[in-house]
């Protein structure tokens, strides 16, 4: 019983070594360098893919580079393969910044990209074959932007007694960014200070004289740097019961000014509707126009058709004569020759030249 038991160990020992061997003869990917890169926008990363094939490896050499993709039920993009002696580009954006590093027969696969940009971020995957070995490799990028240079400006009017607060901020830059202050002049960085590395806030209690100088601020994250300086001043307080009463006066001239101009605007109103009703007076009171003097000729017409005759009895006629009968007057009797003496006159009418027609 016990031989049986010793002749399946010794058995199952001598699968083990001849398969341990068999692996030992395939092709392998070197399990070397960091399974996560972290690299700066712009800069060069190699991607290392290093093989070693086996004695009985004699196939033609493939080896492929894909970008994984985040979604597991979606095809990964192929972006550069080796095949025998050429090599094929499938990314038309990394083609003229993707090269291998070194010649893939020497038993180096590894990978070089050219400015990096934010979009080459991923998880790639080398894969090398050579029948009947064959390997596979993953390696995942973090492109990362360095944090641009910071702002610093201070909060509050730096006045002896009060708080202080300076502030450092970088508008660019991959989380997480992280901000220290330092004292570069003056001395030690003050005992009542307190700095915050996530907002960038350095403040400072109780300001005095002895906290003046250059202060820096430094922010960082895993690819870069970036840095800014403020001077501090230490100024003495300002009368603030003076501001107020300051303000006060000029609210007050303010409103005694916007009364003002009420004022006149009301005056002006005022004014031009007191001239425009004293127009309407002024037509009232013109006399009408002077009507036209009837002629000599229709009064005496009208005096003529106006006397009404009587059978049996005469009338007399008296007229003006002209300046040349020297202002004698003639007296005529019966009707009939006074009808005959008023027609003889209409000759004898003068042209008025002031109302335009004969008088």
């Amino acid at each position: 019983m016990d031989h049986t038991r010793w002749s399946v160990w010794l058995k199952v020992a001598v699968l083990f070594l001849i398969a341990t061997q068999m692996r030992t003869d395939a092709l392998v990917i070197e399990a070397s360098g960091p399974q996560t890169v972290q690299k700066a926008e712009g800069e060069s990363v190699n991607l290392a893919c290093k093989y070693t094939s086996g004695a009985g490896d004699t196939g033609d050499l493939d080896i492929e580079w894909s970008n994984v993709s985040p979604d597991p039920t979606q095809k990964d993009n192929l972006i550069l393969s080796y095949t025998v002696t050429e090599t094929h580009y499938y990314n038309t954006a990394l083609s003229k910044r993707l090269n291998f590093s070194t010649d893939p027969r020497n038993g180096d696969a590894s990978i070089t990209i050219l400015e990096l940009r934010d979009s080459d971020k991923g998880t790639y995957q080398c894969k090398v074959k050579k029948a009947p070995g064959a390997d596979m490799r993953k390696v995942t990028l973090d492109v990362q932007t360095p944090p641009s240079s910071p702002k610093c400006w201070v909060e509050g009017a730096e006045e002896k007694g009060a708080s202080v607060s300076l502030r450092c901020k970088s508008s660019k830059g991959s989380i997480p960014l992280s901000y220290v202050w330092k004292r570069e002049t003056g001395g030690a960085m003050p005992t009542t200070a307190t700095q915050d590395a996530v907002t960038g806030e350095l403040l400072i209690k109780n300001h005095t004289d002895s906290n003046t100088g250059t202060y820096m601020c430094e922010v960082k994250n895993n690819v870069g740097t970036g840095q800014c300086r403020y001077v501090l001043h230490a100024y003495d307080p300002t009368n603030k019961v003076g501001v107020i009463v300051g303000a006060v006066i000029g609210a007050l001239l303010l409103l005694l000014l916007l009364l003002f101009l009420i004022w006149l605007l009301i005056c002006c109103c005022h004014k031009k509707r007191y001239q425009k009703e004293a127009a309407n007076e002024i037509r009232e009171d013109v006399a009408a126009p002077e009507s036209r003097p009837p002629s000599r000729q229709s009064s005496r017409q009208s005096s003529a058709v106006g006397y009404r005759t009587h059978h049996g009895v005469q009338y007399t006629s008296v007229s003006r004569q002209q300046s040349s009968v020297n202002g004698s007057r003639s007296i005529h009797r019966a009707g009939s020759e006074a009808a005959s003496t008023a027609g003889n006159r209409v000759a004898s009418l003068e042209y008025d030249h002031q109302y335009g027609y004969a008088v």
